[in-house]
């Protein structure tokens, strides 16, 4: 019965993702990831430019936790938006040894409620998600690029962006996980510091941080579009992919 119920939330989770069926196949069954040459995971060079952003962020010190990156984030006020409404900071959550970490935005109402990050219907959808690579999400660690709510769920500024993404970077270090994937545009484009549409960017895969990066749709666009989860299941087969090809 356990084996039937377990068959039938995946179909479930598989068709909230946008995906109509499975196949015999025997590589689909291997669940190794896509069965497409190894190529289509290759990780893209990384640019100069993007070699200069590594060696402009230098990682924490030797031994630092995650502990230790909150307690210096303190009750912050790097930023004004510890004056417009943001009731508590959202600062990370789950596995602080997780090989997977997923990068969002910036708090919203529930997060900034709760102070935990991906817990509204949004946190609902990327839990799916996570369920549909068979990990789960205490298994994870998840994080955004701010750690405060803007007003009115806006993008994040310039200024607030270089207040806090530090700590961000600081949270990767610390982790040190073997993937990263960043969810919607605002993350990929701070991430990879790349204003290129996330539509392009999305589907390879780049060299981050000693990480590998996937950037994909974040969940609450996917929600209003859901014609887009397909590519969110095949930017997810890549994860899952990379995460076992590193365990081999």
């Amino acid at each position: 019965m356990s084996d039937r119920s377990d068959l039938a939330r995946h179909l479930d989770l598989f068709r909230e993702l946008g995906v109509d069926g499975v196949s015999r196949d025997p590589l689909w069954r291997a669940r190794g990831g896509d069965p497409a040459p190894r190529a289509a995971t290759t990780p893209a060079p990384a640019s100069d430019e993007e070699d200069v952003r590594e060696e402009a962020v230098a990682a924490g010190p030797a031994g630092e936790s995650l502990e230790d990156v909150r307690a210096d984030l303190g009750d912050c006020t790097r930023c004004k938006l510890h004056g417009l409404g943001r009731r508590q900071i959202v600062f990370g959550v789950g596995n602080p040894a997780a090989d997977l970490m997923f990068v969002g935005e910036a708090p919203g109402r529930d997060e900034d409620l709760q102070g935990f990050p991906f817990v509204g219907r949004a946190g609902q959808l990327l839990t799916k998600i996570i369920e549909a690579i068979d990990l789960r999400r205490e298994q994870v660690y998840i994080a955004n690029v701010i750690k405060c709510r803007p007003p009115e769920n806006r993008n994040p500024e310039p200024d607030e962006v270089a207040s806090c993404e530090p700590f961000l970077f600081r949270q990767i270090d610390v982790v040190r996980p073997k993937v990263i994937v960043a969810l919607g545009g605002f993350a990929v484009h701070t991430l990879l510091q790349s204003d290129a549409p996330i539509s392009r960017l999305r589907g390879k895969v780049y060299d981050y941080r000693g990480a590998k990066l996937v950037p994909t749709f974040h969940p609450a666009f996917l929600l209003r579009s859901p014609d887009r989860k397909r590519d969110t299941w095949e930017d997810m087969k890549k994860v899952r992919a990379l995460l076992r090809e590193d365990a081999e």
